[in-house]
């Protein structure tokens, strides 16, 4: 493996392990929302997609880290606005 494809990996899943424990701990520790275990998970899946889509080439301009990143962020921020508002 690559160092700078384990930093690439390394990116998108404490982004993605951080934003599934930020929501875990909103709605269990602090019961700012109620959020089930499977919508909790969310984050965990984009980096699942990440991983699987790392299996070849080419990629585009879009596909980077950081973008994944963002989208592992945005997918814990749909889940707890989602939770609150239903």
């Amino acid at each position: 493996m690559e160092i700078e494809r384990a930093r690439d990996d390394l990116i998108v899943a404490a982004s993605a392990g951080a934003t599934t424990v930020a929501v875990a701990l909103l709605s269990g520790v602090a019961n700012v929302v109620e959020v089930g275990t499977v919508p909790t998970l969310a984050p965990l899946g984009v980096y699942a997609v990440y991983l699987f889509s790392r299996k070849g080439g080419p990629y585009g301009s879009l596909d980077e880290p950081r973008n994944w990143a963002i989208a592992a962020l945005l997918a814990g921020v749909v889940v707890v606005v989602a939770a609150a508002v239903l």
